[in-house]
């Protein structure tokens, strides 16, 4: 998906170094070349400025040959002859997002930040793990700029937006951000007093907004496959699927927060109640719905599905508390589970009053991961219809990558 920029965040500067040629051509659009060719804008894009080269040529008479022109391109683009090197970028990419997952999970291991009884302490556990982890992003990094595997790439680039955002934090236990995207790292800023007690919160597996929980998330949906020989690999996502989920997780949004569902009925002795049953189904369906999705839409490197996925994280992180008090709570991974006796003895005038507001701002959201799943695939990678580029259309979402 590529890095974006706005006028909050300026990320461009990152993948300076990844094109080639004059005026660096592929900048922060590198990453995207093959996404582009794959949804078929760049063929649009290509057929756009050849019949505008024809026109001319028309008009003086001489004959252009566009269409085999383009024909060649467009197979050259879908069908590269894949390089030595670039076979090598390919192996290195798919081996060193392997390695960066495992110094992540070190990170984010409890037993990291104690001492033992060997006599290591935390502070040198520390160090080792984060230098492993500069070591192991600068890896990646760097063969994401030789590399053909476009799924994989745009992870990396989702991930290098992340470190980007919270390059402050990370200079505070000494690892900095350079200007071409790869970090070094001064271990004496982790020896300070708090520089433990601060990398760990920075990588905490308990919060999954924290930057390390977002890295391993997208270090998990990028995968390890090992793709060396061809130009792009196919995501791990099942667009049907995913739809589907965003489809489902915006009807049971909605149900719970309707007036409809919370409408009391006469039992058997004629007293109003609330149908727990049919709430509690209701919220069971919400569950299960917002897994479905995140287990399928979670791997699309789509900007406006990846910045709504955010949203709705972000949301449920913010409301986690509340919602322990109906019985759904949320694991390390993000997933949603339901305990039905504690939801069915929950106050419903209270799951009502939560869902009325958090249900709508969740539909909102799921709505917009179905939007973009289909719909609005080339916008969101920065092209239009027509096949020209949209700068604005591929910004948008920079705050949320």
């Amino acid at each position: 998906m590529g890095i974006n920029i706005n006028a909050k965040s300026d990320y461009s500067f990152m993948f300076s170094s990844l094109g080639s040629g004059a005026a660096g051509v592929g900048s922060s659009n590198f990453l995207m070349d093959y996404a582009s060719i794959k949804n078929g804008s760049y063929g649009k894009l290509m057929k756009a400025y050849y019949r505008s080269e024809q026109a001319s040529g028309s008009a003086g008479g001489q004959k252009t040959g566009s269409n085999n022109i383009i024909d060649k391109l467009l197979e050259e683009k879908r069908n590269p002859k894949v390089s030595k090197e670039v076979q090598e970028a390919n192996t290195k990419l798919t081996s060193g997002l392997s390695n960066l997952k495992s110094s992540v999970s070190a990170l984010q291991n409890d037993k990291t930040f104690t001492d033992t009884a060997n006599g290591k302490s935390a502070v040198d556990k520390v160090t080792t793990a984060l230098k492993a982890y500069v070591a192991d992003y600068n890896d990646v990094v760097n063969a994401a700029k030789g590399s053909t595997l476009t799924h994989k790439t745009a992870y990396v680039a989702n991930v290098m937006s992340s470190t980007a955002a919270n390059a402050d934090k990370l200079a505070e236990i000494g690892v900095k951000v350079n200007s071409n995207g790869t970090l070094t790292f001064d271990e004496s800023m982790v020896k300070t007093a708090d520089g433990v007690s601060k990398a760990q919160e920075l990588f905490s597996s308990k919060n999954i907004m924290s930057y390390g929980s977002v890295v391993a998330s997208r270090l998990r949906f990028a995968g390890t496959s090992a793709t060396t020989g061809t130009s792009t690999d196919k995501t791990d996502s099942d667009s049907s699927t995913a739809l589907s989920g965003a489809a489902s997780l915006k009807a049971d949004s909605k149900a719970l927060a309707s007036e409809a569902l919370f409408k009391k009925i006469l039992d058997k002795d004629g007293e109003e109640k609330y149908d727990v049953d049919k709430i509690f189904a209701t919220a069971k369906s919400f569950v299960n719905s917002y897994n479905r999705m995140f287990d399928t839409a979670g791997s699309s490197s789509n900007s406006g599905v990846v910045a709504n996925l955010s949203y709705i994280r972000e949301k449920t992180a913010n409301n986690e508390d509340a919602l322990k008090k109906f019985g759904i709570s949320v694991d390390r991974k993000g997933k949603m589970s339901i305990d039905e006796d504690t939801f069915k003895n929950s106050d419903m005038s209270q799951v009502q009053k939560f869902f009325k507001d958090f249900g709508s701002s969740i539909a909102t959201n799921a709505s917009l991961v179905d939007f973009y799943m289909t719909t609005q695939a080339n916008a969101a990678n920065g092209y239009t219809s027509d096949g020209t580029y949209n700068v604005q259309g591929s910004a948008r979402y920079a705050d949320f990558v």
